[in-house]
């Protein structure tokens, strides 16, 4: 039963204004909403800063009816619901962090057939329960099921980066609710990972009713850095402490400083993130720059709750001492904040899709920003061997497996990229992602902006693999890294 839809229409250029506060719309997104409000199926791959959580939250405020979001995020669904209700949406979460107040709530607007709710924002596990999937039918029957979201779609696929068992059962929103329009997105998406989700939804189906928006992944303000260094060298932290000081020294120059003192801005306030993959690390490393005088504060998963919203807040807020936050890579999905001006990957990333992720929580403002990945091959053994140890529970069975291959295959390629000393990395990032054009660099990377520095440094940074390799025979990788 289709929802019976509004036939107001819809200005989404006041609705923006008005709940959203925002001026215009970036490249592309009012096509998409457009096809979201016609009721087509809509498949959205497109870069971190590009704003797709606009894209079905404007359409949810118009139509009638609720809005189903899947996310496997936490963070991210507690994010956006608190923003949307600061925006006077009634947006609700249901996920193991919800009072049973709240839960009793939702499951009542739920029973009425007629919920209030305008967006619920909902976990894969949740869905595949019989209580959620019996109050989502009597909605549908009512025709108040306005459309199913399933964001960061690629953990649907078994040859995606982040594959997620309960994802492969969103399934059952197609063969139950026909009708109801589904709209995906992700950032990461190559097109065996896309065919994969498309298929599994059951979109492929009704080409005539999918509307697909692949953007570029190409950022041309980020400038795409890869940095080598050596156990033996050891000079990561000298490094990024002297290119930082120099950020500050320049900030520091009269004609910028008046500039800064104009608009009230502090010296030190340059925002930036710093990954690393251990726990133990984000702790040593902020501590080490907070004695250098410099505001970090570290963010991990065992941190208390308070101390993380603390710490999120006032960088956010770009108060004093909370300039940079050293984190590991839990740390930023779907946290707005556009003016990060670099981000670090201390160590080698588990996978090529993390590291687009992360890298391009920088300039989200349009802004020239920076990103510095350190690249030894001794991270690069110790990587490869976390990867190789992640076991492969026998529930997940083939899909495991086929993923576990396809997070080594992602590894592979982020190596390769580090090592290339041959190419634009803006070029690589694209071609990696399945697209043919070669984006305009201008300048914005390691390669374009030195070539023959870039094979000079990485020759005299790098330890030999012959020197790699008499290490791995001995054992000297394979400690485990907890994030």
């Amino acid at each position: 039963m289709p929802l019976l839809r509004s036939d107001s229409f819809k200005d989404i250029d006041f609705t923006l204004r008005r709940q959203f506060g925002k001026e215009t719309f970036r490249p592309h997104q009012r096509e998409i909403i457009k096809a979201a409000l016609d009721g087509h199926d809509v498949f959205v791959q497109a870069a971190t800063s590009f704003g797709k959580s606009l894209c079905f939250q404007l359409p949810a405020v118009i139509d009638r009816g609720i809005t189903i979001v899947i996310s496997p995020l936490l963070s991210l669904m507690m994010n956006q619901v608190e923003a949307l209700r600061a925006s006077d949406v009634d947006a609700r979460t249901l996920n193991s962090n919800t009072t049973l107040q709240e839960r009793d709530h939702i499951y009542a607007d739920l029973a009425t057939g007629h919920p209030r709710t305008r967006l619920l924002y909902v976990t894969p596990e949740l869905c595949s329960g019989d209580h959620f999937r019996r109050k989502l039918k009597l909605v549908y029957e009512q025709h108040e099921l306005a459309r199913v979201v399933v964001d960061e779609a690629h953990c649907i696929s078994e040859w995606g980066h982040d594959f997620r068992k309960d994802f492969k059962r969103l399934s059952w929103f197609r063969e139950t609710f026909p009708d109801v329009p589904v709209m995906c997105l992700t950032a990461t998406a190559n097109d065996k990972v896309r065919r994969d989700v498309l298929n599994t939804l059951g979109l492929d189906k009704t080409p005539g009713k999918l509307k697909i928006f692949s953007m570029t992944a190409h950022r041309p303000n980020l400038h795409l850095e890869v940095r080598f260094t050596s156990d033996e060298a050891n000079d990561r932290y000298d490094d990024f402490v002297t290119w930082l000081q120099g950020v500050y020294h320049r900030r520091e120059a009269a004609d910028r400083k008046a500039e800064l003192d104009a608009t009230g801005e502090r010296v030190e306030n340059v925002p930036g993130i710093i990954y690393t993959i251990s726990r133990d690390e984000v702790e040593s490393l902020a501590v080490a720059l907070q004695q250098d005088g410099i505001g970090a504060r570290p963010f991990h998963a065992k941190l208390p709750n308070q101390i993380k919203e603390k710490t999120l807040a006032k960088w956010i807020a770009n108060e004093p001492g909370y300039d940079i936050i050293v984190a590991t890579t839990a740390f930023g999905m779907g946290i707005d904040k556009e003016n990060v001006r670099f981000v670090v990957h201390w160590r080698l990333p588990k996978s090529f899709e993390g590291y687009y992720q992360e890298a391009g929580r920088a300039g989200r403002d349009g802004n020239a920003s920076y990103c510095f990945l350190y690249y030894s091959r001794e991270d690069r053994d110790r990587v490869c061997n976390l990867v190789a140890r992640e076991p492969v529970s026998k529930k997940a069975g083939a899909d495991g497996i086929m993923n576990k291959q396809a997070r080594q295959e992602s590894l592979n390629s982020l190596v390769a990229y580090c090592e290339d000393t041959n190419s634009c990395r803006h070029a690589a990032i694209c071609r990696y992602f399945g697209e043919s054009e070669v984006p305009e660099c201008d300048y914005a990377c390691d390669w374009h902006k030195d070539p023959q520095g870039l094979k000079r440094r990485m020759a005299r940074g790098l330890a030999s693999e012959e020197w790699v390799m008499t290490q791995r025979e001995e054992g000297m990788y394979d400690e485990y890294w907890s994030e």
